[in-house]
C-alpha cells in the first residue's frame, strides 16, 4: 500500500505565509530611512547600530534557530575586520571587495571550527566557542606585523565604493552603506529561516534526537548554519572596519561577544526582528548611560538587562506582544 504523503491545504497555506512580506515588518526599515533625514548628526551612532544588527542577526540564526549558544561569536566579526583591514592597508582599497574577501573567509573559519565543536553540546561546546575567541584575540595581539598587535591596524585608507561614491566625514555614505549591506544580509536570513531548511533548524532546537530519527542529517545542517553565520559576522566585522578606517583589539574581546548575546536579549532571541529591536535599544543606552553616568554605566545596563530576562520572557518584542494582547482583550 502506498503511503500517504500529500501535505493538506491548511499547512501549505501557513508554509507560504510565512515567505510573504507583512506590512508590520516594513516598519524598523522606515523608521532607518527616517533617521538618515532627521537626525543626520547621529549618522555615526546609526551606522554603528546597523553594523550591531547585522552582527546580532548573525548569532540570532545560530542561538535563536539552531539553539547554539555561542561565547566566542566576535571571532568571526573581528577575523572579517582584520581581513578588511589588512586587504585595505596592503593597496585594496575596494570596500566590496574587502566584504567578498572577509565573506569568503569567515565563512571558510566557521565551516571549519564547526566541524571540529559541534561534535559536542552544552557546556562543553560553550567552552569551546569562548576558546576559539581567547585563540584569536592572542593571535591578533601577538602578530603585530599583521595586525599591528595592541596598536591595531594603522593607515587604513578606505576607497571609493565601486570607485565612485567616497565615504564622507558625516557618515552620510557610511550609514547608507552599511544599510545596504544590511538589507541584503536580512533577506538572505529571513529567505534561510522561513525555508525548509530553517525550519528543520528549528526543529534541532526543540528536540534534536526526534530530528535524528526521523532521517534528518543534523550535524551538517548545523555545521552549515554556523558556517553561514560566521560569514554574516564577518562581512559585519569588514563594514565595521572600512567605516571606522581602524581595526584594534577591540574586535576580538568577550565584552563584544557577550554585548550582541544581551542585545539579543532585549530584543527578542528567535525573531529576525529582534536584532534590530535589541540592538537599537543596547546601543542607544549605551550611548546615553556612558555620557550621563560614564563610571558606573555598566551598572545600570545590568539592571535594565535583569529586568528584561525576569519580566519579559521573549525581550522588548515579547513585551510588546503580551501588551497588544491584553489591548485586545480590552
Amino acid at each position: 500500500m502506498k503511503a500517504h504523503t500529500s501535505v493538506p491545504p491548511e499547512a501549505a497555506a501557513e508554509l507560504l505565509r510565512r515567505h510573504r512580506f507583512r506590512p508590520i515588518e516594513a516598519l524598523p526599515w522606515i523608521v532607518i530611512a527616517l533617521v538618515y533625514f532627521l537626525l543626520p548628526k547621529s549618522l555615526a551612532l546609526g551606522t554603528q547600530i546597523l553594523i550591531m544588527v547585522m552582527f546580532a542577526l548573525s548569532l540570532d540564526l545560530l542561538q535563536g534557530y539552531a539553539g547554539i549558544t555561542s561565547l566566542g561569536h566576535a571571532v568571526f566579526f573581528g577575523t572579517g575586520a582584520y581581513a578588511a583591514g589588512i586587504l585595505t592597508i596592503h593597496g585594496v582599497g575596494e570596500p566590496l571587495v574587502g566584504l567578498l574577501f572577509s565573506l569568503v573567509l569567515c565563512g571558510a573559519l566557521g565551516l571549519l571550527s564547526g566541524a571540529i565543536i559541534l561534535r559536542t553540546h552544552g557546556l562543553a561546546l560553550l567552552m569551546l566557542t569562548l576558546g576559539i575567541l581567547l585563540m584569536g584575540a592572542e593571535f591578533a595581539n601577538r602578530a603585530a606585523w599583521l595586525t599591528g598587535g595592541a596598536d591595531g591596524l594603522q593607515g587604513m585608507v578606505v576607497g571609493p565604493i565601486m570607485g565612485l561614491i567616497e565615504f564622507d566625514f558625516r557618515s552620510r555614505v557610511a550609514y547608507v552603506y552599511a544599510l545596504a549591506v544590511l538589507l541584503v544580509v536580512f533577506v538572505l536570513v529571513r529567505y534561510m529561516v522561513y525555508s525548509p531548511y530553517g525550519r528543520s533548524l528549528f526543529g534541532m532546537q526543540q528536540n534534536i534526537n526526534r530530528m535524528s530519527s526521523i532521517g534528518a542529517p543534523v550535524r551538517s545542517r548545523l555545521v552549515v548554519a554556523y558556517g553561514v553565520s560566521a560569514a554574516i559576522a564577518g562581512v559585519a566585522g569588514a563594514v565595521n572596519a572600512q567605516v571606522n578606517a581602524f581595526v584594534g583589539p577591540n574586535v576580538l574581546t568577550l565584552e563584544l561577544s557577550a554585548g550582541v548575546l544581551t542585545m539579543l536579549i532585549f530584543g527578542g532571541v528567535g525573531r529576525l526582528y529582534g536584532a534590530f529591536v535589541g540592538a537599537a535599544f543596547y546601543m542607544i543606552m549605551h550611548d546615553y548611560l556612558a555620557r550621563v553616568d560614564p563610571t558606573y554605566w555598566y551598572l545600570w545596563l545590568g539592571v535594565l538587562l535583569i529586568a528584561v530576562v525576569m519580566y519579559s520572557k521573549g525581550g522588548i518584542l515579547g513585551l510588546a506582544d503580551k501588551l497588544l494582547a491584553w489591548g485586545a482583550r480590552k
